[in-house]
């Protein structure tokens, strides 16, 4: 019988180019729109802040959106339409901001359609991506393949950022518009190409047996038939457990990105230009982590860096130390060595997201078949959710620190020790996610075996 071979390096750089678009409109939306309405219109800080954090509120209808991908079993639909929805956004979205200008009331409501639309295109197209990698890349190229996802990814903000800042300046509202609109197509050109015969014909099942096409073609579900299909994936240990660790987990990581320059300044004095240094280093380190599961991930190292769920875990408790550590840094203040404490904090983030997102692959094609998608939108929502929080949070956390306790480095300490503890607690519910799999083995079984199916 004909079938679908699983997917090569080819197939995953054409979906990194359609996750690279998708980044691109973002980074845009959240930053170079955020800093128009805050300095050029003089708008509170919080505006954008809300809008930011509504888009991710938006993205609660990730679950729905993967069932849908699952329901037709074609997830290029969903990815092509999502960047469709997130490009008009992108563009309501600028002409909602240079509105604002002279219509406030009316520019705040475009706006909050326009993040809305955002946030539905990220959902639509961003699940169903992982959802066809999770169906389609083999086990030892699921590490490999998500670090290169994501680091195309990471390029598509950078080149955006760079090309989109020199596009704008000097800035007028009509070349605002003008470099969003040409933006906005150039994704929606580029990810059509990307996805052009991606998936294969219908029909057809995979190399490895799963099927692809739909085993009794349906009219679309009512909203009960999702409830019944999203109640089930609920009640799954594994599944519901995993979800678990990744709302802590990005709860965690989210919740230090808008303190870390803050605290450099206050406890330690350095100037602006030296926090945007030391946050470059973090990335830097992210970004080595990422590669380092990557390698330890394929099948060239065959497990001697350690298997994917062992950096899961490891890259949770070395961030709870490295944060610990952050702790020490501001009670002993000058002496402590900040950029090496941020880096292996970098390092060890990018560990843990880059085998959570290998993980989760995985585990997505656990349990009853055809629900990729419905399990990836509730990781997707757990993940969306927990980003929301996280920048509110902490602020908030750490402006409440600095206000009970009038010691800056204290309170900074104080903020710090809480995400060490979250940490920590993703890497307790990590090892009982890998226990759910074989119920009676221990974690370094669950560990071995894992390696040896990669192997």
């Amino acid at each position: 019988m004909q079938t679908i071979p699983p997917f090569g390096w080819l197939h995953i750089v054409r979906l990194g180019l359609v996750q690279a678009c998708l980044g691109s409109v973002v980074v845009v939306t959240t930053s170079t729109l955020n800093r128009i309405m805050v300095v050029e219109l003089a708008l509170p800080a919080l505006l954008p802040g809300l809008l930011v954090g509504w888009h991710y509120g938006v993205q609660m209808v990730r679950p729905r959106l993967g069932f849908g991908a699952d329901e037709g079993r074609r997830s290029t639909p969903w990815m092509l339409g999502g960047v469709v929805v997130l490009a008009l956004g992108g563009i309501l979205a600028s002409v909602a901001t240079v509105w604002m200008a002279s219509e406030l009331w009316a520019g705040m409501a475009l706006a909050l359609l326009s993040f809305s639309m955002i946030g539905l295109g990220v959902s639509a197209c961003g699940t169903s991506l992982l959802a066809l990698m999770a169906k389609r890349v083999p086990d030892h190229m699921r590490a490999p393949a998500a670090t290169l996802v994501w680091m195309m990814m990471i390029v598509g903000f950078a080149v955006t950022a760079v090309s989109v800042g020199k596009l704008i300046d000097p800035y007028s509202p009509a070349v605002l518009i003008q470099v969003m609109t040409g933006l906005a197509c150039t994704v929606v050109l580029v990810a059509a190409i990307s996805l052009w015969g991606l998936e294969g014909p219908v029909g057809l099942p995979t190399s490895t047996g799963s099927p692809i096409s739909p085993s009794s073609a349906q009219v679309l579900p009512s909203g009960q038939r999702f409830k019944q299909v999203f109640q089930e994936v609920w009640a799954e240990p594994q599944a519901r457990t995993f979800s678990i660790f990744v709302f802590l987990s990005m709860l965690a990581y989210s919740s230090q990105d808008l303190i870390l320059e803050p605290f450099a300044g206050s406890v330690f004095g350095m100037s602006p230009g030296a926090t945007t240094q030391l946050s470059g280093l973090h990335h830097s380190g992210v970004l080595a982590g990422m590669i380092w599961v990557a390698v330890a991930g394929s099948s060239w190292a065959k497990g001697r860096l350690g298997s994917v769920p062992t950096w899961m875990v490891w890259g949770c408790l070395i961030s709870a130390v490295a944060m610990s550590g952050l702790c020490l840094g501001g009670i002993q203040g000058q002496s402590w060595p900040l950029k090496s404490n941020v880096f292996v904090l970098g390092v060890a983030n990018g560990a843990f997201s880059i085998a959570a997102i290998a993980t989760m692959m995985r585990l997505a094609g656990k349990g009853q078949g055809g629900r990729e998608g419905t399990r990836m939108g509730l990781w997707g929502a757990s993940q969306a959710i927990a980003f929301g929080l996280g920048g509110v949070l902490g602020t908030a956390a750490s402006d409440l620190a600095r206000w009970l306790i009038s010691s800056p480095s204290l309170a900074y300490a104080t903020v710090f020790g809480l995400e060490a503890l979250m940490f920590a607690l993703s890497a307790a519910v990590a090892v009982h996610v890998f226990r759910l799999d074989e119920p009676s083995s221990s974690p370094n079984s669950v560990f071995d075996s894992y390696q040896g199916a990669q192997q």
